[in-house]
């Protein structure tokens, strides 16, 4: 007997275990090569199993049994496929529809899995936004099947292959790169294209049975049966209505709390919102931000330091060039290049500013990649302006406006939204006096920004009313040490209340 082995594949970086979901075929059927034998579940996704060769199967591990990454699941007996084919031949012979659903069955058909792509060098997950298509769909190759967001960018998935689309991975549901998402079984029909017309009463007593069938993974059915709920009165969040772990943890309380001697009962109504009041759910884009913002609060030691600028010399430029130079460039001068040229001044003067902590290393970058903090109708992007030390003040207005465009229409690329070294964002257009800007991971530093308000100071000895714009600087001081912090800033201070410094490079 010539014997090969099929274990648990890896399916993803941080699963270990999988769960057996269901057999697709049983002890001894004979199965062809890339033929899907059984359904695998894990606590983030569902997949298939494929066969790795023509043979006979033999099942080493049952339905709901839970089995880690490499253990053995099935045997296939390579030189049994010959006489097990001949000992199935039935005597009668069959009906023409069956030979014809037999010999469908038995096709072999190519399951491509898709996986979520890598996207960016600091993108680590993706929420799944939206499905174009239905899982059983018949899709094309290159056709849009889904959108995916990260916490920068909305992308779209194109399909691999032409064929019937199976969907892994619900709407809402975050997933890390390289995870399923769906396959896609080349050359399929889809079942409605595929079902044979049959007579209108069967057909809606067809219908009626597959409405009453729960679909529930191994994991969520165990969970239920612990609890004692019928996974009928649980509605299923996953593809095709499937009952995911989530959905049997989050029914448990609900479940619990109807009387049980009573199924008939309608289910309590939800309190009535209060006044003034309502309820919406978060979006799968603003989810994916707070869960990073949280992050970099407690994987950083994130100080901020504060510092003020007489906006005076700076707005006393812009009020005496700023026809000229808009009729030169064709586009305003605004407070965003002074800031960012001077940035990039004081990063050449101070680089541990510029750098961020890969491991146990800290990486300094040569360039001075400025991320823009822009905020759109979808929540907050930040694109990126390359090379902005090489710029003049012309470019970088141009590229700020370029970059914010794009982004209030939504057609922002990944490549335009990574690789920043260091942000800057400005709250002072919504009229922010102060505030503490959270840093943009991988970033060790962020520059922020308010509004600009006339206040009394002393200069030369005399109180004078000057245009006063507080900044802060958020860093993580694991990297940038107090004294390199306020240095940055105070060099910032020196080159926007003398731009001329800038022009000569002072």
């Amino acid at each position: 007997m010539a014997e090969l082995e099929i274990k648990v594949p890896p399916v993803g970086e941080s699963i270990s275990e999988v769960i057996i979901g269901a057999w697709l075929k049983n002890e001894g059927d004979v199965v062809k090569m890339d033929e899907v034998i059984c359904g695998l579940d894990s606590d983030k996704a569902t997949f298939e199993l494929t066969a790795e060769a023509d043979g006979v199967l033999h099942i080493k591990a049952q339905e709901g049994d839970t089995l880690a990454i490499g253990d053995l699941i099935a045997v296939i007996d390579t030189k049994a496929t010959a006489v097990a084919s001949s000992e199935s031949k039935a005597p009668t012979k069959p009906a023409p529809a069956e030979t014809k659903a037999a010999a469908a069955s038995s096709a072999p058909r190519k399951v491509v899995a898709m996986n979520v792509p890598t996207v960016g060098e600091s993108i680590t997950e993706v929420t799944i936004a939206s499905w174009n298509k239905k899982d059983g769909d018949r899709v094309e190759l290159d056709e849009i099947v889904c959108e995916l967001e990260s916490d920068k960018a909305t992308f779209e998935l194109p399909a691999e292959a032409a064929g019937v689309l199976r969907i892994a991975a619900a709407e809402g549901e975050t997933l890390a790169i390289g995870a399923l998402i769906c396959s896609i079984e080349v050359g399929g029909e889809s079942a409605v294209a595929s079902a044979p017309a049959t007579p209108e009463t069967p057909t809606t007593q067809s219908a009626n049975e597959d409405a009453s069938i729960v679909h529930t993974s191994p994991v969520a059915a165990k969970i239920l049966a612990e609890k004692g709920i019928d996974p009928k009165d649980v509605n299923g969040t996953g593809a095709g209505g499937r009952i995911t772990k989530e959905d049997a943890l989050n029914a448990q309380k609900a479940s619990a709390a109807a009387p049980a001697a009573k199924p008939a009962a309608a289910p309590a109504p939800k309190p009535a919102p209060k006044s003034g009041q309502r309820r919406e759910k978060m979006s799968s884009l603003r989810k994916t931000i707070a869960r990073r913002l949280v992050a970099v609060k407690n994987e950083t030691a994130m100080l901020t330091t504060f510092n003020e600028v007489d906006m005076k010399p700076i707005m006393d430029l812009r009020s005496k060039f700023k026809d000229k130079f808009k009729e030169k460039h064709e586009v305003g001068l605004g407070f965003m290049s002074f800031f960012t040229k001077a940035v990039c001044v004081a990063l050449q003067d101070f680089p541990v500013v510029n750098a961020y902590i890969d491991g146990d290393d800290v990486v300094y970058n040569d360039s001075c990649d400025i991320s823009i903090a822009v905020s759109t109708p979808r929540g907050l992007v930040v694109p990126v302006i390359r090379n902005a030390e090489a710029m003049s003040f012309a470019q970088v207005e141009k590229e700020i406006i370029r970059l914010a465009v794009r982004a209030r229409d939504g057609k922002l690329g990944i490549d335009e939204m990574t690789g920043g070294t260091f942000t800057i964002t400005n709250g002072g257009i919504f009229g922010s006096m102060l505030s503490t800007p959270i840093i943009n991971a991988p970033q060790s530093a962020i520059l922020g920004m308010h509004n600009i308000v006339e206040r009394a100071v002393v200069i030369n000895g005399e109180i004078v009313i000057r245009p006063i714009m507080y900044v802060a600087l958020s860093y993580d001081h694991r990297t940038i040490d107090g004294k390199d912090s306020v240095s940055f800033l105070v060099r910032l201070k020196q080159l926007l209340e003398d731009p001329t410094r800038l022009l000569l490079e002072l």
